[in-house]
């Protein structure tokens, strides 16, 4: 049985992933940050199918937890086969020049130097010439590394424009090592995320400008995510599938 670490599973996305990612015969590994009971509800569901699952606890911000992370990944699988770099946080949206540091250190190190540093460690397992068998990455991106957000998520944009530049880089780094990296780019899907922002309604007020007029289902943006980890992909490595309703 293949293993998934998928970062951020206790909810939207992370969390639809890890449910289908079950159903396609992984054992997952649900990470989660605070939310305990929501990630044991994860991993409940999907033991409750006969499939198999854990929740690990880590802040992907700090090197630290991520090292823990995959030492119990370790411990209890053996091995690993796919990362989900699925984890991000928003702040309130705003100007930029109403931002201040610490905003930007939270900003950058959840959304592009935790997924770094786990990148790091998933190709330490995976790849051929360190003794892996090879797997692949995928990388939650948004369509805002292509927008911009200007006037709400300027940080958050450009931390996903390094994600993507991140997947186009280690793509090519790693493809002779066995290891395929790929990314989506989500936009208006409805999940918990855009209350972060400030904005529960935002899908709602932007549906209009959607070419299919409507917001997104978190398990639309999961089946693309489940198609470039598995070998359904083989042939495509650095590559991107906006799921954003034409936008």
């Amino acid at each position: 049985m293949k293993t998934m670490l998928i970062t951020g599973a206790s909810r939207g996305i992370g969390a639809a992933t890890a449910l289908l990612g079950a159903e396609q015969g992984y054992a997952v590994v649900v990470n989660y940050l605070k939310n305990a009971e929501a990630a044991g509800q994860v991993v409940d569901r999907i033991v409750s199918k006969g499939g198999k699952a854990v929740a690990i606890q880590a802040d992907v911000s700090k090197e630290k937890d991520i090292l823990r992370m995959f030492n119990e990944v370790d411990r209890i699988f053996g091995s690993l086969h796919c990362l989900v770099n699925n984890a991000g946080v928003l702040g309130r949206q705003t100007r930029l020049v109403d931002m201040d540091g610490q905003r930007l250190e939270r900003i950058f190190s959840t959304n592009i130097v935790g997924p770094i540093l786990c990148c790091r460690e998933a190709i330490r397992r995976m790849s051929t010439r360190h003794g892996g068998q090879g797997g692949t990455i995928v990388n939650v991106s948004s369509i805002a590394a292509r927008s911009g957000a200007p006037f709400e998520y300027i940080d958050y944009a450009a931390a996903k424009g390094a994600l993507d530049s991140l997947t186009i880089g280690l793509a090519r780094e790693v493809a002779d090592e066995g290891i395929r990296v790929n990314a989506v780019r989500p936009a208006f899907i409805d999940t918990d995320i855009h209350a972060d922002g400030g904005e529960p309604g935002r899908i709602d007020r932007l549906k209009g400008t959607i070419p299919l007029k409507r917001g997104g289902r978190a398990e639309e943006v999961a089946e693309a995510i489940l198609w470039l980890a598995s070998d359904k992909s083989s042939y495509s490595t650095g590559i991107f599938i906006d799921v954003t309703g034409g936008r």
